[in-house]
């Protein structure tokens, strides 16, 4: 334990304030702009006094992180970025060829890595029983609905589902992140997945797509970058596809940062290459043909991001992500980290309170929106086949008043 502390403190040792005019704080070559954080003298400060109540490996979830490191929304709210380019795989359906409709699959997949906070950001960890829901009305009249609710703390769980009835899609996930500390880095292992179907093909039954790990990096010494990495799979058993994706970080002396690579095969038969950046252009090639194809352009289809309707706050229920965070959302855009790290104290208090007298009564919490069913969580509603009755029922049942 001495020889740990021992290069730890000479780790430590090593971190100067970062100022902006040092030709050390100057962006990391070929990394985004938006992927890197510079932090002052006092957030450097309050960095390394977290860090040295920490030990590597050390699961965080029980720690509380500064305010100034937050994204100020909640991570239920963060998962709507994988619904934010529907275009993609609206009509997936009346593709005869199975291949193309998996790779309509991953297009959507991949478009939602684009859209991310400026800087090494973390969206807020939701609290037991908050959710968010919103509508999406698209430019030719049909619509999409979301709801998100946080169903477990111990281990967190956040539990999601997208419907757009007349567009035949709906997706259904779960997503369990677990943060460990690595010494420079701080680990966040995103386990769960997405499900997609595609509600005007039954019998290609479900996508099922895993979700790389995200790394903040230089939390130590040099400079705070965001990074996706390691591996990822999409599959659709029905049809026999399957496909390995690579988030590749950058190594010490080569590589370059959000590349990604992957194959895509059909039983034991390789179909085709994918290649790029998450955060630029991604291609995909036909190993038959030898045909290339841009997958998403972030420069030029990132812009055409499909936008939320929310409700305003004062229209939320207590418990819905921005009203429930909008004090400490306010401090956080206001640049008040006094006020925010108060604000988000008051939160967690309160949750802690509620908590307690859940377990004084004996009471059993039930999560409103979802229920475990063969070990997932899966939205508690039937969805009638009529695709206009059943945007009413979604409607009706998302929106409905608590019990």
């Amino acid at each position: 334990m001495n020889n740990m502390m021992g290069l730890f403190n000479q780790a430590t040792s090593k971190v100067r304030p970062r100022v902006s005019s040092s030709a050390e704080d100057k962006m990391p070559e070929d990394t985004e702009p938006d992927d890197t954080s510079i932090l002052d003298e006092n957030e450097g400060s309050i960095i390394l006094s977290m860090i040295a109540q920490l030990r590597v490996g050390m699961d965080l979830h029980r720690v509380s992180f500064p305010t100034f490191v937050l994204e100020p929304r909640s991570m239920l709210e963060r998962i709507t970025d994988f619904m934010s380019h529907p275009d993609l795989i609206f009509g997936a359906e009346n593709c005869e060829d199975p291949e193309e409709r998996f790779i309509r699959v991953l297009q959507y997949y991949l478009a939602g890595w684009h859209i991310k906070p400026k800087g090494v950001k973390k969206p807020y960890n939701p609290v037991l029983g908050e959710f968010f829901r919103c509508r999406y009305d698209y430019p030719d009249g049909t619509q999409g609905f979301y709801i998100a609710e946080q169903v477990s703390h111990h281990p967190p769980a956040s539990a999601f589902y997208y419907i757009s009835p007349q567009n035949k899609v709906a997706i259904v996930g779960e997503l369990r992140p677990k943060a460990k500390f690595l010494g420079n880095s701080v680990s966040t292992q995103m386990e769960g997945e997405n499900r997609v179907y595609l509600l005007g093909r039954p019998d290609d039954g479900e996508y099922v797509i895993s979700m790389p790990n995200m790394y903040a990096r230089g939390i130590l010494w040099g400079k705070m970058v965001l990074e996706l990495g390691d591996t990822c799979t999409a599959r659709n058993d029905r049809n026999a596809f399957y496909a390995d994706l690579t988030f590749k970080t950058k190594g010490y002396f080569s590589g370059t940062y959000n590349a990604i690579a992957g194959r895509i095969r059909r039983g034991s038969t390789d179909n085709g290459e994918l290649s790029g950046k998450w955060s630029s252009v991604m291609e995909y090639k036909n190993i038959k043909s030898g045909v290339k194809r841009v997958l998403f352009d972030a420069s030029k289809d990132g812009l055409k991001i499909a936008p939320k309707c929310v409700a305003p706050e004062e229209e939320q229920e207590p418990n819905e992500s921005r009203r429930l965070w909008t004090k400490l959302t306010r401090a956080i855009v206001s640049k008040d980290m006094d006020a925010a790290s108060k604000e988000k104290i008051a939160v967690e208090e309160s949750q802690r309170e509620l908590r307690r007298r859940r377990d004084e009564s004996g009471e059993e919490y039930i999560p409103r929106f979802f229920m475990q069913k063969d070990g997932r969580w899966v939205p508690k509603i039937r969805v009638p086949d009529d695709p206009q009755e059943a945007v009413e029922f979604v409607k009706a049942w998302i929106w409905s008043p608590p019990l």
